[in-house]
């Protein structure tokens, strides 16, 4: 089963759009788990638990992981092991934003898809084609294409005028166009622009978008729907981190966690 099948799998099992990101900060992680041999884990494992019946991704930002070191890295291992194992319908995206050359890249495909065994992977464009090439070359897996970020400083370069368009619908075009051969690339389209999420609707049909920044960042669902969905009513992965998963930092974490989940999944099938 390739990433496409996957994710169309557990969208309609899930009735589900809704990505959570495991972006697992140790100076947020509730107090009773802290003194655990492997905190994140720990916190990691029991927001899995709470909350699998109600997306259709997981996905972890490296960056929290790499800042513990070896323990931190054995943590992302062991929460990208324990989701393949207990729930492997669920996608599992790496949120690592690589981008190299080509021989380097050989070794960010290696750890992210054989060891990891990651679904997905976040990318930058910056470097052209020729050196994604190794990621790109894995049809079974999805690469997805830093586009339009959610951040607010994004148009800084994003928004430069290439000809008569800005910079990011040069590369929506691109990525669906050209780069998608093998029908294994997404973009990244932040929900804190809509306006821009619907050129690159208007751009790419049916492509499938994650799309982070609800949640926490302030990104408006209803809008968000709106502007992304696809001809299919989806065609979105919508991710939420902190807004989820540091919805309580108390013992009741998880129970919040799963009712910040619910109504989030609620109010996004309520546009689509």
């Amino acid at each position: 089963m390739n990433f496409r099948q996957k994710l169309n799998f557990i969208v309609v099992k899930n009735s589900s759009l809704l990505c959570v990101g495991l972006d697992s900060d140790i100076e947020k992680i509730p107090e009773h788990l802290q003194k655990e041999h492997y905190p994140q884990f720990s916190f990691n494992k029991v927001i899995i638990d709470a909350t699998h019946d109600l997306v259709c991704a997981y996905k972890p930002n490296i960056a929290f992981y790499e800042a513990g070191g070896l323990s931190g890295i054995k943590q992302l291992f062991k929460t990208c092991e324990y989701i393949k194992t207990n729930y492997p319908d669920v996608v599992l995206i790496v949120d690592a934003k690589r981008a190299d050359i080509g021989t380097t890249n050989v070794g960010y495909v290696r750890f992210i898809f054989d060891e990891l065994g990651a679904d997905a992977v976040t990318l930058h464009p910056y470097l052209g084609q020729e050196a994604l090439q190794p990621f790109l070359e894995r049809e079974d897996k999805m690469c997805i294409v830093l586009c339009r970020t959610s951040n607010p400083g994004a148009g800084e370069f994003q928004d430069l005028m290439v000809g008569d368009e800005p910079l990011y619908l040069h590369v929506a075009r691109r990525v669906s166009k050209e780069w998608n051969k093998k029908d294994n690339c997404m973009l990244v389209v932040g929900a804190t622009y809509p306006e821009e999420l619907a050129k690159i609707r208007a751009i790419v049909g049916d492509m499938t978008l994650l799309v982070p920044g609800v949640g926490a960042q302030g990104g408006d669902v209803e809008k968000t729907i709106k502007a992304g969905k696809n001809s299919k009513g989806a065609g979105m992965i919508i991710n939420s981190s902190r807004g989820i998963i540091f919805a309580s930092n108390g013992e009741d974490f998880a129970q919040k966690a799963r009712s910040e989940a619910e109504r989030l999944q609620m109010e996004i099938n309520k546009y689509r």
